[in-house]
């Protein structure tokens, strides 16, 4: 039986974007990025033309992702939350073809990629099912 870090690796896989939360001027905010995972770490990569990342960069950070909207309860239900300290990355051109092209505008902006590495010191899952099956290890 996996931990609850190895599940949540695992079903970070699954799906390509997420959001990450921490705050900026004493405010707090979300932002969607594109995540692969790598030796146990979740890499981000975000638009820079936002500035979002620089209140990410040294702070610790939340980062979530979910299948509630492709899946049913039926079918298994995910939520996957990383909390840890982030820092701003150069990835190396293997992590540059797992993170695959990147967008060519965002806001009617090009695109800015700049990456983030979040060391994960706290993760969580929740599974949402109907009937008898209690577990995720069928997706697994």
């Amino acid at each position: 039986m996996p931990t609850d870090e190895q599940l949540a690796f695992e079903l970070l896989r699954r799906t390509d974007y997420g959001r990450v939360a921490t705050s900026m001027r004493a405010l707090p905010f979300l932002a969607a990025a594109r995540h692969i995972v790598v030796d146990g770490k979740v890499l981000l990569r975000m638009h820079k033309g936002y500035g979002y990342h620089q209140a990410c960069v040294g702070s610790v950070v939340a980062y979530g992702a979910d299948n509630l909207n492709v899946a049913s309860a039926k079918d298994g239900q995910w939520t996957v939350q990383f909390v840890g300290v982030c820092d701003r990355v150069e990835p190396t051109n293997a992590e540059l073809e797992l993170f695959g092209p990147t967008p060519h505008y965002v806001d009617g902006e090009l695109f800015d990629p700049v990456y983030l590495r979040i060391e994960p010191q706290f993760t969580t899952v929740h599974q949402l099912h109907t009937g008898h099956d209690r577990q995720l290890q069928h997706i697994l």
